[in-house]
């Protein structure tokens, strides 16, 4: 059974970036800086510092990512908190905290969110016309795996 919610028009939209990717996320934060000022913005620590300083806006900031800050985002998803993740992650060298960026990857996918980790999928998400509109998605229903059977 399929459950469904809708993003309004005024999106939450989640901001991560890994240390070598701050400067890409940077980059296209600025570049769509009049889009993202019609949504609310939430980033793990230092990326949503280096949000605020260059988008001259507040930020909600969590912990930084190896800290927790990956797992809050990953609960505010379960949660139905967040509606959009930008999430550009180095796929070229190993994290101390993987298991938590694998973990969140998995979230975004179980509940259906937008999700783009490169600047190209980010930026085909915010020239889309569904980004001023309502737009309803589709969530999976888990009440089943919460009432199954365990022995």
């Amino acid at each position: 059974m399929k459950e469904s919610r809708t993003l309004g028009t005024r999106k939450t939209i989640a901001i991560v970036a890994h240390d070598k990717k701050k400067k890409d996320v940077i980059e296209w934060a600025m570049h769509n800086k009049t889009a993202l000022a019609r949504h609310d913005l939430i980033s793990t620590g230092t990326t949503g510092k280096l949000l605020e300083e260059n988008l001259d806006r507040p930020v909600k900031k969590l912990l930084s990512g190896p800290l927790g800050g990956d797992q809050q985002i990953g609960a505010m998803i379960a949660e139905g908190k967040i509606d959009i993740l930008i999430f550009f992650w180095d796929p070229m060298e190993a994290q101390p905290h993987d298991s938590d960026v694998k973990a969140l990857l998995r979230l975004g996918v179980a509940w259906n969110i937008l999700l783009a980790c490169d600047r190209t999928t980010a930026d085909f998400i915010f020239t889309s016309p569904l980004m001023n509109t309502d737009y309803k998605i589709d969530v999976t229903d888990y009440n089943s795996y919460l009432n199954r059977k365990v022995e």
